[in-house]
């Protein structure tokens, strides 16, 4: 067989594969794409002001993430950042119609979140939860989300690396992300990275990039931490997102112990709002990290001291798991330099 006979013949093959691919991934994305939704969110804002006299001033701003549906009844996973302090949230779906949602169990320091539908249109197929385990560097992954609020827009790439990250990444604990050249940008977080059998193996948590827009470092959280946190059992919303205070931040608050969580801001109509926690009301920025100050310090949850490590989780949430209708969530927390104890009655 000559030289170029054959060439044509390895080319034809390359091409051919190709556009396999491509039908394979259209096909995937027209079976997906229904479940798929935008996350729409309100929550409180502090407004910058330019004089530090000035009193703080608050304001509604809206927020954009994305979700995919998982249950036939409602229940739609994203991002924890993406609601956990929202005071009303809403999901979109491909044909336009919007459906009011409330957040029902989220884990924060994994960054996942389950929300509950009012309703769910006709003919929708919720998606299956893949088996992230299986998942290696190189297999072929996608997105569908909402880039900057563009709606159901899809990216694809690979899985790059598996990570297990010590220590904390804001208030990320060390929980099991995939990461993967997958273009993902803001309005991406919360979108599910499915594998090429349209399962989800993975939730979109956050990029890590110099320029603010993607560099093909996207990371997303395990549907096996998934399945551990939120499916499995459930965790309980308290409707805050807060900044870790340790270290020389600790001593610069007067923290009475070596570590604390600092509010930052409280969804109106959560456990917290309804409990009386104070966000914050100041913007600070302390070697390169931007949170608001001003608001309580959570000292202690259930009895049990924040720490500042990893332990806090493995021992503050298994007693919050535990706690039922009629439990009282206890808290102990640092407010305008004093320690006090507040609690609020679960419903």
């Amino acid at each position: 067989m000559k030289v170029k006979t054959i060439f044509a013949l390895a080319l034809s093959l390359i091409f051919a594969n190709t556009a396999a691919e491509a039908r394979e991934l259209r096909e995937l994305y027209r079976a997906v794409a229904p479940a798929i939704v935008l996350i729409k969110t309100m929550q409180t804002d502090m407004v910058q002001t330019s004089r530090a006299e000035d009193q703080p001033r608050f304001t509604t701003s809206g927020g954009l993430g994305s979700g995919a549906l998982i249950s036939a009844d409602g229940k739609v996973l994203t991002a924890a950042h993406v609601v956990q302090s929202a005071d009303t949230v809403a999901a979109v779906f491909q044909d336009g119609s919007q459906v009011p949602a409330r957040v029902i169990t989220s884990a924060p320091f994994a960054d996942v979140a389950i929300i509950q539908l009012d309703s769910v249109p006709k003919n929708i197929s919720p998606l299956k939860m893949g088996n992230s385990n299986e998942m290696e560097p190189g297999d072929e992954v996608f997105v569908v989300g909402a880039p900057y609020g563009l709606s159901h827009t899809l990216t694809a790439g690979h899985i790059s690396a598996r990570h297990k990250p010590k220590g904390l990444l804001g208030n990320l604990q060390s929980v099991e992300l995939l990461q993967t050249d997958a273009a993902v940008n803001m309005g991406n977080s919360g979108a599910p990275l499915l594998n090429m059998k349209g399962e989800i193996v993975g939730v979109v948590s956050h990029i890590m990039s110099q320029s603010g827009g993607s560099e093909g470092l996207g990371f997303a959280v395990t549907s096996s931490v998934v399945q551990q946190l939120l499916l499995d059992q459930k965790a309980l919303w308290t409707g805050i997102d807060f900044f870790p205070l340790a270290g020389n931040l600790a001593q610069a608050f007067n923290l009475p112990q070596n570590a604390g969580l600092l509010v930052q801001r409280v969804a109106s109509d959560s456990p917290a709002g309804k409990m009386g926690l104070k966000g914050g009301t100041m913007q600070v920025r302390v070697d390169e990290q931007e949170f608001l100050a001003g608001g309580d310090v959570i000292l202690e949850v259930l009895g049990v001291a924040v720490e500042g490590d990893e332990k806090d989780t493995q021992r503050i949430i298994p007693l919050m798991r535990k706690l039922k209708s009629g439990d009282k969530l206890k808290i102990t927390i640092l407010r305008d330099g004093k320690v006090q104890k507040i609690s609020y009655v679960l419903p």
